[in-house]
């Protein structure tokens, strides 16, 4: 029972955090406090420098996320120089308490404009702004600076240690980890289909499904991003291709148990196929080291025979049984792919060309950061009308809810959220202070619970993030004996004001429209896709052999960004319900598109379609391209008189083609065509016959 449990809950664990990486920085966190308050206990210091060294090594720990550990360790010298700066700047400022208000509204700009540059530029704004905010929490001053500097010091070393030694990255361990989370949101997905089928469909199963294959597609990016560092380039490529297959199989049986429940199905029919999907479920929750089990039962047999049966009448449910094997194949062609003996079947040589990012330039980054200069001003003011001493707080609500956000519509969404997670929050704080108030073992061990909840929930739940710092901070205030119920209410009020500037500014002072990043992601897409139809061109015909598969991947980060940016048009505190349908239409069309070019990706070889084919091939993939270009003058400059799109003109045609896997590619690129006239058809351009 026991261990039923614990792997059920680990289980559970895994599939919500692919290998365990918020829990590796959770726990990175809480050492990295730990390792820098032993250190720093020798020395005799005050408890608000001690506090200042477990403060840098926290932020450190959540905020430095470079992909190799020398980056990470450029980036940690980097975060002391930040931190020593801002720290001493503060301390000065507090000789004169009006400068810290200007320098703190100053700070916030370079801090928001530092998202430009990537992780490390996040990471050296938001340690640079915590630790400043943090010095005038602790109201240190200048005679502590050099003991501050230790702190400071040992804290980020004390980081340093447990991210590469006590807690390193084990990049094996993480790859097995999220092949694991992969067949656990695997099995989550069949499990929705399971739910859909019995309830002949509904909208709470039809968002359970699509909340499922979301989840799992991450988990593919993930198992994609850490191949190359366990397995090598070359096995990488067959494996993303194959998790591809995988991909593809899983949304063809969403697709197909949807369509089957459109129809009439007896009882029994349906009862069959409820059991198909449980019995293939309990095959997919295998153990990844166990693989290629699932290929050695009889199970896995009858399932491929069942759905390669042709009779000269479909029964019901066939599609579904036909789905299963599906996916049943590509996924043990995907676990056979991870092994470690095996081998690409085509050589790949991507070229990775990143444009450096421009040191100054007007765009969306730099308007956010005039928004947060404006919004940390109006901040302050309303900040120093609730409280002289804690208008800090309200700033760093401005700093927190710019940071991530790229438009007006997501401010407003993170300000709510951050408002909502802070009121919950008083009530968590208040009740752990009441408990633990006298007792520094238990207060400094609640301290570090809130302190892992907050970084483990800060990707996920921006409410409960909130929830963890508001707590920890009421804990904070008992610790340094200056708890009250007044200052709690305090820090609510003052989030508040925070929320209200941040919002107000980003409404008002040259406001990012949640329409207008959108269209320039949409743009992005549609770069990535031209780029894409271009190489698949060259591939089947044989001109160049390119990594499809690295572009097709392109495309689906450019739609998670899209998704992202599209969440205030298609979140319930929109009341506006056009919006919203507007918002889930237009990532629909996009991720149908991604859908296809990832079908393509997948089945498309070297050399496919010679002679008059490829010929048509050119002609086909031009038109698309030119219904490209349009689509792309219409989202650009939005009320501009765009050419009508050409529609299909026949060429080429997969029946045309005996071979099945060059008629699949043809036909996902006909629904890719199709994609493309409904993505211009939502922005208003026409279509026409050639």
């Amino acid at each position: 029972m026991i261990t039923k449990f614990r792997d059920a809950t680990l289980d559970r664990v895994t599939a919500s955090d692919p290998g365990l990486v918020r829990l590796r920085v959770g726990l990175s966190a809480v050492l990295g406090i730990v390792v820098a308050v032993l250190a720093l206990l020798p020395f005799h210091l005050p408890l608000t420098i001690i506090l200042v060294g477990a403060i840098s090594a926290m932020t450190t720990a959540f905020t430095v996320n470079d992909a190799t550990p020398g980056a990470q360790a450029v980036t940690l010298v980097l975060s002391w120089l930040a931190g020593a700066t801002t720290v001493t700047i503060a301390s000065l400022g507090a000789t004169v308490p009006p400068l810290n208000s200007v320098l703190i509204v100053v700070l916030i700009f370079f801090a928001v404009y530092a998202q430009r540059f990537g992780p490390r530029g996040v990471a050296l704004g938001s340690v640079g702004f915590f630790l400043f905010f943090f010095a005038m929490f602790l109201q240190t001053h200048i005679k502590q600076v050099p003991e501050i500097l230790l702190a400071l010091t040992v804290g980020i070393a004390a980081n340093a240690l447990v991210r590469f030694v006590l807690l390193r990255r084990n990049a094996d361990a993480e790859l097995l980890r999220v092949r694991r989370a992969f067949r656990t949101r695997l099995a989550t997905v069949i499990r929705g289909c399971e739910a859909y089928l019995a309830v002949n469909g509904s909208d709470r199963t039809r968002k359970q499904l699509r909340t499922a294959y979301n989840r799992l597609h991450e988990c593919v990016l993930l198992i994609e991003d850490s191949a190359p560092d366990v397995v090598g380039e070359d096995v990488a490529g067959r494996l993303r291709r194959r998790a591809i297959e995988v991909e593809l199989a899983v949304q063809w049986l969403v697709i197909t148990v949807q369509r089957t429940c459109t129809k009439d199905l007896t009882d029994e029919t349906r009862a069959d196929l409820i059991a198909r999907l449980a019995r293939f479920r309990a095959l997919m929750e295998r153990d990844p080291r166990e693989l290629p089990l699932i290929s050695q039962t009889g199970e896995y047999s009858r399932m491929l025979v069942e759905g390669s049966r042709i009779d000269e009448r479909a029964k019901p449910g066939d599609g579904v049984r036909r789905a299963i094997a599906e996916l049943a194949l590509a996924d043990d062609r995907a676990q056979r792919a991870a092994a470690r003996e095996a081998t690409l079947d085509s050589p790949y040589d991507p070229e990775e060309t990143e444009e450096p990012t421009p040191a100054f330039a007007y765009d969306n980054r730099t308007r956010s950061a005039i928004q947060a200069v404006i919004g940390g001003g109006l901040a302050v003011l309303g900040g120093e009308l609730v409280s002289h001493q804690r208008w800090y707080w309200a700033v760093l609500t401005v700093f927190v809810v710019f940071i991530g956000t790229s438009s007006s519509g997501a401010t407003f969404v993170k300000g709510a959220r951050r408002v909502g997670g802070t009121l919950i929050g008083i009530f968590g704080g208040m009740l752990l202070a009441l408990l633990v108030g006298g007792n520094l073992p238990a207060t400094l061990a609640l301290i570090l619970v809130c302190v892992f909840g907050m970084v483990y929930m800060s990707r996920v739940s921006q409410v409960v993030m909130s929830f963890f710092i508001t707590c920890m901070l009421g804990l904070l205030y008992s610790m340094l004996g200056t708890f009250s119920l007044e200052v709690l209410w305090i820090r609510v009020a003052e989030t508040a004001v925070g929320a209200t500037a941040g919002i107000l500014a980003a409404l008002v002072i040259v406001p990012v429209r949640t329409r207008s990043v959108m269209l320039d992601d949409i743009g992005t897409v549609l770069d990535d896709l031209r780029e894409f139809l271009e190489k698949t061109e060259k591939l089947l015909s044989g001109e160049e052999n390119v990594n499809i598969v690295e572009l097709s991947r392109d495309i689906d980060r450019d739609v998670d960004t899209l998704r992202t940016t599209v969440e205030p048009l298609t979140h319930p505190v929109n009341l506006s319900t056009a919006r919203r349908d507007y918002g889930w239409h237009v990532l629909t069309t996009v991720e149908t598109i991604a859908f296809r070019a990832r079908h393509v990706a997948a089945r498309a070889e070297p050399g496919q379609l010679t002679g008059p084919v490829a010929d048509r091939l050119k002609l086909f993939t031009g038109r698309l391209l030119a219904n490209i270009d349009k689509i792309h003058d219409a989202v650009g400059e939005p009320g501009k008189t765009v050419d009508p799109l050409v529609r299909d003109d026949g060429t080429p045609v997969a029946d045309r083609i005996d071979h099945a896997e060059t008629r699949a590619v043809l036909s996902s690129l006909s629904h890719l065509d199709e994609g493309l006239i409904a993505l211009g058809r939502t922005f208003g351009v026409g279509t026409r016959d050639r």
